[in-house]
């Protein structure tokens, strides 16, 4: 079943259909966390279009040599040779490297619209540093004058970054593409479900379709997590395992960093540091400082979050920017070892004390994405609100959910403010009025200006107009395009 991404399908179409009009060669670099589902969007693409295609995944730890004989191979078994090109194939892998190999790829292109898939190319250039000037001088000379659309794809985000930037040999032969995780929308229609078992369902999946496909329509959340930690050897566990191992191989500083945000909780420059530290004591802040940098600029596996209002702050707070990552290091890692030496009612217990909490925390950013994008729609009372986020001072006390603005950081305008709450209940007046009481200290939120917002996972139990947004689960869903 292939579900979602109809933007991306129709982009790469679009490159296709510009391929097919000019008769020249495109080139495409499609990067992604691993299990977003890359490769699949691709085989989906040369599924629907019936081109003729090649499609090479490197293998992690081949030597150069090995690579191109892969290569070699995927090419001699691909639907991309004509009995023409077939005769121009050479019976053995060239012996001189990419560049050779590059040149045999050429030569046996045919007349007609063909695609070329290189997925993992990170590790085709870790295994040959020469490999991104072959690849140029092969486009520039032989590629780009085809009619083929050539995908590259890597789950490394910062090297594929790195690989189209002004000061390397691909620079500007290569339109960029994002692929990231399942919406909540795309969620619920794998899922099968709706409202608060929807978003449950995304933050137990993180998005990932290496998860979410692994799910039986219609079954609950509760009934899902369940059936998957009697696995021992469930996706729920190995996708994050496996993402941890590829990304932070050996227990450096920045494992423990990560450890520190998704294992302990910590969340500010200096919990970290604590939490991350040895026997010598925290992290020094000219050690940390840019390991945070590195881990939420370049691996994108940390998100940062800052007082939203209109006056600048230094505060900052982290968190693991994949749900499902963050429910592994947090939850379901004691829940597997559990699992693994048979301790099954212990797991559940587990599972079932540290659930709720970490979920009022979890769904934030995906209620706040909600009302931003909603807001961007115009389906909010507050018009140029393009910026949904919190506020909290130097004691975090308050600290307010919601806070809508006209940009970030820093607002020139609040539009409003508002609370979220999660847990069984409803929201009723006592939490209005810790919301009327808290929000004026937003620098910037103007009582009686400035509106009041309510989300609730269990209903409002409010008099009318006490507050004047009010949002439950279904609302949530609904903000995002399906």
């Amino acid at each position: 079943m292939f579900v979602g991404r109809r933007n991306e399908l129709d982009l790469l179409l679009q490159h296709l259909e510009r391929m097919r009009s000019s008769g020249e060669g495109r080139s495409v670099a499609i990067r992604g966390r691993r299990q977003v589902g890359k490769s699949r969007l691709v085989q989906e693409l040369c599924d629907r279009v019936e081109l003729p295609y090649c499609f090479y995944t490197a293998v992690k730890g081949a030597s150069s040599t090995e690579a191109v004989s892969y290569f070699f191979g995927a090419l001699r078994d691909s639907s991309l040779l004509t009995p023409a090109g077939r005769d121009l194939l050479p019976s053995q892998p060239p012996s001189g490297g990419w560049g050779d190999m590059l040149r045999v790829l050429a030569g046996v292109l045919p007349d007609t619209p063909s695609i070329v898939v290189l997925d993992e190319l990170p590790w085709i250039s870790e295994q040959d540093a020469t490999f991104d000037g072959h690849l140029q001088v092969a486009w520039d000379r032989l590629l780009a004058g085809k009619p083929v659309l050539l995908l590259l794809l890597g789950s490394d985000l910062h090297m594929m970054r790195r690989f189209t930037e002004y000061d390397r040999p691909f620079y500007g032969r290569a339109t960029n593409m994002v692929l990231g995780p399942f919406n909540l929308a795309e969620t619920a229609a794998v899922t099968g479900l709706s409202g608060a078992d929807a978003i449950d369902a995304h933050l137990i999946t993180g998005g990932l379709p290496g998860i979410a496909l692994e799910w039986s329509r219609g079954t609950t959340p509760a009934d899902f997590l369940r059936q998957e930690i009697t696995n021992k050897t469930s996706a729920l566990f190995t996708v994050p395992e496996q993402s941890l191992a590829s990304e932070f191989p050996a227990p450096d500083t920045s494992r423990r960093i990560l450890e520190a945000v998704g294992g302990a909780g910590s969340r500010t420059f200096s919990n970290i540091a604590a939490a991350a530290g040895d026997r010598g004591g925290p992290v020094s802040s000219g050690t940390l400082s840019p390991l945070l940098t590195r881990l939420v600029e370049e691996k994108q596996i940390l998100a940062v979050d800052k007082p939203l209002s209109t006056r600048p702050s230094k505060l900052a707070q982290y968190r693991i920017a994949d749900s499902n990552l963050r429910l592994y290091l947090a939850v379901l890692r004691d829940v597997h070892q559990l699992v693994l030496r048979d301790r099954m009612a212990a797991a559940r217990a587990t599972l079932e004390a540290r659930w709720s909490s970490w979920r009022g925390n979890a769904v934030e950013p995906i209620i706040r994405d909600a009302l931003a994008i909603a807001a961007g729609a115009g389906e909010l009372p507050w018009t140029d609100t393009w910026e949904v986020g919190g506020w909290w001072n130097r004691q975090a006390q308050p600290e307010i959910d919601l806070v809508g603005a006209d940009r970030a950081p820093i607002a020139s305008r609040i539009a409003f403010a508002g609370s979220i709450k999660w847990q069984d209940g409803p929201f009723d007046r006592h939490h209005l009025e810790e919301l009327r009481r808290d929000a004026p200290m937003i620098p910037g939120f103007e009582p009686g200006t400035s509106g009041l917002v309510v989300v609730s996972r269990s209903g409002a139990d409010l008099p009318a107009g006490a507050a004047d947004v009010i949002w439950g689960p279904d609302d949530i869903v609904r903000a995002w395009p399906v």
